[in-house]
C-alpha cells in the first residue's frame, strides 16, 4: 500500500476552494429564498405613505384678535349731597334697581325745620311789604301835602322790602332742595354693590368712598385693542355699516356674547402702537361682567370663495410657510403659500394654491421635493363618517 502526504500549500489550496465553494453556496441558497427572486425590481426608495386632502373654496370670515377688558356702560358711586344721619338703608347689596328707586334716607328733621323758618321770614318780610304799599298809596293820594322826597323815600323802601321777599323765597326753594336731598334714590338701572355705609353714621358730602356704587350691566361694554396697521381696514368697513365683535372666554373657543363696534379712539397709543376700540353688547344673559378679561374677535370680512385647507397642511421653514402638493405622477413638490389666517383647524390660503389641488395633509416628516407617495385611504372614510 502507496500512502501519500500532502504539503502545507496543498492543504491551504484545497481549504481555500472549499471555503469558496461553502460561500457560493449560501449565496445562492439565500437568492432562492427571496419571495420575488428572479423578478427585477425597480430603483429607488419605496413610496411613501400620507394622507391626503383637496384645496377648498368656502365663505371665509376674517376675524382680528384683541385682548379686551369688560366695563360697566355707566357706573355712579352714589354720594350723599347733605351731611346728616344715615337713618335707614332701602337696598340690598346685588339688588337690581331702577333709576329713581330709593337706596338710603337722612334724617330730614333738621332740613324741614330751616324750610320752615324760611318760609316764616318770606312771611314777616311779606307783611312788611303791604305795609309799605300802603303807605306809598296813602302818600300818593295827598301828593300835593306830601314833599316829593317822601314818596319817593317810600317808593324805595317798598322795592328793598320786595327784594326780601324773593330772597325769602330763594332760601324757601334752597331749603327745599337740601330737603330733598335727605332722600337718595339710584341714578340710573343698573345693579347695587357691597354697602360701603352701614345705617346710623353720620355721613358727609366729603366722604371719598360713598354709600354704594351702582352699575348699569344692561348693556355693557367691552374695551380691547388692535394693531394699528387695522386701522384703515377698521375705520373703512365701519363706515359702511355695523361691525361684529364677539366676546369670547379666555379659553378662545367659548362665545360669551355678540355686540357691534361702537367707538373707535382718536388717538393710537405710541408706545405700544395699537388702537383702542369700545364694542357694545346686550348682556342679556349677564355672562359679561365688569372687570372680566376676554378675547375680543372682531369680524372685519367675509372672503367670498375662498381657498381653505387643514391648518396640518401648512408647513414652516426658513423661507416661510410652504405645503406639500401631490403631482399627477404621485410626487411631491414643495410650494411656497401664503397663509391669511388659521381658525378651527383651516388655514386661509392668500397665495400659492389653487382649489381642486391635492396636498399632504399628514405624513410630511418623512418627505423631500420629489418623493414618491403612496395615498392612504383612511382620511376620506373618516371624513364621509363625521
Amino acid at each position: 500500500m502507496r500512502i501519500s502526504h500532502m504539503t502545507n500549500s496543498e492543504i491551504k489550496t484545497t481549504q481555500r476552494r472549499m471555503g469558496m465553494v461553502g460561500l457560493m453556496l449560501v449565496i445562492a441558497g439565500a437568492w432562492g429564498c427571496r419571495p420575488h427572486a428572479g423578478k427585477p425590481t425597480a430603483g429607488g426608495p419605496p413610496p411613501v405613505p400620507v394622507v391626503a386632502g383637496q384645496v377648498a373654496q368656502k365663505d371665509v370670515p376674517i376675524y382680528l384678535d384683541g385682548l379686551g377688558t369688560v366695563q360697566a356702560f355707566n357706573a355712579v358711586t352714589v354720594h350723599v349731597q347733605v351731611d346728616g344721619e344715615l337713618t335707614k338703608v332701602a337696598f340690598t347689596e346685588g339688588q337690581d334697581v331702577k333709576a329713581g328707586d330709593l337706596l338710603a334716607q337722612i334724617d330730614p328733621a333738621p332740613f324741614r325745620a330751616a324750610l320752615e323758618q324760611a318760609e316764616a321770614k318770606k312771611a314777616q318780610d311779606a307783611a312788611q311789604v303791604a305795609n309799605a304799599r300802603i303807605e306809598l298809596d296813602r302818600d300818593l293820594s295827598a301828593a300835593s301835602a306830601v314833599a316829593r322826597q317822601v314818596i319817593d323815600t317810600q317808593k324805595a323802601l317798598v322795592d328793598q322790602l320786595a327784594a326780601q321777599v324773593n330772597a325769602d323765597q330763594a332760601a324757601i326753594d334752597s331749603a327745599n332742595i337740601q330737603l330733598a336731598y335727605t332722600t337718595i334714590t339710584s341714578p340710573l338701572d343698573g345693579r347695587t354693590g357691597l354697602r360701603l355705609v352701614d345705617q346710623g353714621n353720620i355721613v358727609h358730602t366729603t366722604d371719598a368712598n360713598g354709600l354704594v356704587v351702582v352699575t348699569q350691566l344692561k348693556p355693557i361694554s367691552v374695551i380691547f385693542t388692535l394693531p394699528e396697521q387695522n386701522l384703515p381696514a377698521i375705520q373703512k368697513e365701519h363706515a359702511t355699516g355695523d361691525i361684529t365683535v364677539l366676546a369670547v372666554d379666555r379659553d378662545n373657543r367659548t362665545v360669551l356674547a355678540s355686540g357691534k363696534l361702537a367707538v373707535i379712539d382718536n388717538q393710537i397709543d405710541p408706545t405700544t402702537g395699537t388702537i383702542r376700540l369700545k364694542a357694545t353688547f346686550p348682556n342679556e344673559d349677564l355672562r359679561l361682567w365688569p372687570g372680566q378679561f376676554v378675547n375680543a374677535r372682531l369680524l372685519l370680512t367675509t372672503r367670498k370663495g375662498g381657498l381653505v385647507v387643514p391648518a396640518s397642511v401648512v408647513q414652516r421653514g426658513p423661507n416661510g410657510a410652504y405645503a406639500f402638493v401631490i403631482k399627477t405622477d404621485q410626487t411631491v413638490a414643495v410650494q411656497p403659500i401664503k397663509v391669511a389666517q388659521i381658525e378651527n383647524g383651516e388655514a386661509l390660503i392668500d397665495e400659492g394654491l389653487q382649489a381642486g389641488q391635492e396636498v399632504v395633509v399628514d405624513g410630511q416628516y418623512r418627505l423631500q421635493p420629489g418623493s414618491k407617495v403612496k395615498l392612504a385611504q383612511t382620511s376620506k372614510q373618516d371624513a364621509s363618517e363625521q
